[in-house]
């Protein structure tokens, strides 16, 4: 199921675009916390250099995306939720919610300017389900 919503979260109000997966939690956070995943599910992500490869608060970097290299720093990372800042603005919020049994919601927080972005989240999760659920095809 895929929900596009307003929501509360740690940083006020965001528009948040999210989608159950039948994966565990712990896989989908591993996706989103590796920064050598990230060019695998992100549609405009197409290389990274970090200074860690899992994240954590104040891990910085760059993304490769069409046409730059843009820097970037980790804001926040605790338990299933991280935030960003991409060439000094806030940038989508990545978390993930343990639904037991194997299940979980990823969702993406966007900051008030970034309607425009609903899109990329979007395919960014289509992405994501592919890559996670792709390994566990009966």
């Amino acid at each position: 199921m895929t929900q596009i919503r307003t929501a509360r979260t740690p940083d006020g109000r965001r528009l948040e675009v999210s989608h159950v997966l039948s994966v565990p939690a712990v896989e989908a956070w591993d996706a989103l916390v590796d920064t050598t995943q990230w060019p695998e599910w992100s549609p405009l992500i197409t290389g990274v250099e970090a200074t860690d490869r899992r994240i954590r608060a104040d891990t910085t970097g760059r993304i490769r995306v069409p046409g730059a290299w843009l820097p970037f720093r980790i804001t926040s990372c605790t338990a299933r939720r991280w935030t960003w800042r991409v060439t000094g603005f806030p940038a989508a919020g990545h978390r993930v919610d343990d639904l037991g049994a194997d299940r979980c919601r990823i969702a993406f927080e966007l900051p008030p300017h970034g309607a425009g972005y609903v899109p990329v989240c979007l395919r960014a999760l289509e992405n994501l389900e592919t890559v996670l659920e792709g390994g566990s095809e009966q």
